[in-house]
């Protein structure tokens, strides 16, 4: 068992997370009889890169992903870019990342940067979440609840008094919306008639003649119908989701998906006819008793069924998961098979003429991997792009929002979030508005006034 000592340092939550792609939590502790003692003098990257060489020689792993631990080294390697440094090298010999990761974050900058360019000034992603979902995954820690139809009404009241007045203050503020994405939760959790009053109050609330994308996540096959598309495209919906996850009826069954493979076959047909231009399918590999066999046969399905976009993503356990209740070291086990399925299927996707286009990593993910979007025809998710580049300002409507406004002139972002709890949400509404109001309009002027003087 390993000890870990460290001076000089009041803050190891970074190191923490380096120890744990080594170690299991049960591995390392204050009764650890193999002492690894640090000193902070000054570079705490020198610290990580020392981590990662004793405890790669004690155990023999080598993380691909070196000293990383965010979840964003797409961005880095631009922000290394920018300084006209060369990214692979630096991400190679200061973060200890393999030759395979540090061209793969290199290739999809350079795929970003010629696609989808530099937010313009002034622009927007704005961001509306549904916190309802059919049934709740295995392996889920969103914001997301089962409820009765009638029981989102107060819900999407208080929703669209946000809405009203983001939509003006955004207006006012001259921003104009570049992209503009339903999430959640399944948003098609709504019903029709629903759906179609929240579409109609964003489009009537924000000045979208610009937009050049509008998602809506419809990533339960369950609660698609040709009505419901019929209302996204009218309203100028250009892509949804639907995320199958897998395509093997049993593993469905077991992690709690309440639809079977029959209805994703139905809702790519119903989305192809109702002429939806870009469908994106979500994968998730290493999903429980899955084999190498059965993740490549569903991305096969999905590929065939005609998915513009797909997104690989590892499972990862995460602490308020019903799956981390079930097994606490679930995300250690199998790694080797993990990163196994999704070599495997970056091979499958680029012969078939897909093209990763944006990447991130989360915490508590088995094998240290990472999720992957990939694009067909040129086609990229713009509005995921921009999230993980952090170069624009983000407005989050509804419960579990977290908007982000962007300071260009110093290249940083501040926060302002809602409550997660959509019951609390209801009842401190004008308090979520005047956060907005505060922390992200007025900022904003404010910023903008100190720039003009």
């Amino acid at each position: 068992m390993y000890r870990f000592i460290f001076n000089n340092i009041d803050n190891t939550s970074q190191y923490e997370e380096l120890i744990k792609e080594f170690l299991q939590p049960s591995d390392y502790g204050e009764d650890g009889d193999r002492v690894l003692e640090y000193d902070f003098r000054g570079d705490k990257e020198d610290v990580k890169r020392q981590i990662y060489r004793d405890l790669s020689a004690m155990t023999g792993k080598s993380p691909k992903w070196g000293i990383l631990t965010g979840i964003r080294p797409v961005k880095l390697a631009g922000e290394i870019a920018d300084r006209s440094e060369d990214p692979k090298r630096v991400l190679m010999e200061q973060y200890l990342v393999h030759e395979s990761k540090a061209d793969l974050v290199c290739d999809i900058l350079q795929y970003q940067r010629e696609k989808a360019g530099k937010p313009a000034s002034k622009s927007l992603s704005v961001y509306v979440g549904i916190p309802f979902c059919p049934t709740r995954c295995l392996y889920c820690s969103f914001t997301s609840n089962q409820v009765e139809q009638e029981a989102m009404e107060p819900y999407l009241e208080a929703l669209g008094r946000e809405i009203d007045y983001a939509g003006t203050a955004a207006k006012a503020a001259g921003y104009s919306v570049e992209t503009l994405y339903f999430g959640g939760g399944t948003p098609t959790s709504l019903n029709e008639e629903q759906l179609d009053r929240l579409l109609t109050k964003v489009s009537d609330a924000f000045a979208l003649g610009g937009v050049r994308e509008y998602t809506v996540e419809a990533g339960r096959p369950d609660t698609i119908t040709e009505g419901k598309l019929r209302i996204l495209t009218d309203h100028g919906v250009d892509r949804i989701s639907i995320n199958p996850q897998s395509m093997k009826q049993k593993t469905l069954d077991l992690i709690g998906r309440r639809h079977t493979v029959d209805d994703v076959y139905e809702a790519f047909a119903m989305a192809h006819k109702a002429g939806v231009e870009v469908i994106n399918a979500d994968l998730i590999a290493g999903l429980p008793e899955e084999t190498e066999e059965d993740f490549a046969n569903s991305l096969d399905e999905i590929i065939r069924l005609g998915a513009g976009n797909i997104t690989l993503h590892t499972l990862a356990v995460k602490r308020a998961s019903r799956l981390k209740e079930m097994d606490e070291n679930f995300n250690y086990k199998d790694e080797e098979l993990r990163e196994q399925m999704l070599a495997e299927a970056h091979e499958t996707l680029r012969s078939r003429g897909y093209q990763p286009y944006y990447l991130y990593r989360q915490k508590h993910t088995s094998g240290n991997t990472e999720n992957i979007g990939f694009t067909a025809d040129d086609r990229p998710g713009l509005y995921n792009i921009r999230i993980m580049e952090e170069a624009q300002s983000n407005l989050a409507l509804g419960a579990g929002g977290i908007s982000k406004i962007y300071f260009p002139s110093e290249n940083r972002l501040e926060r302002v979030a809602n409550v997660s709890n959509y019951e609390i949400y209801i009842d401190r509404i004008d308090e979520m508005i005047e956060r907005k109001r505060k922390g992200f309009f007025e900022q904003e002027a404010e910023t903008k006034e100190e720039q003009t003087c």
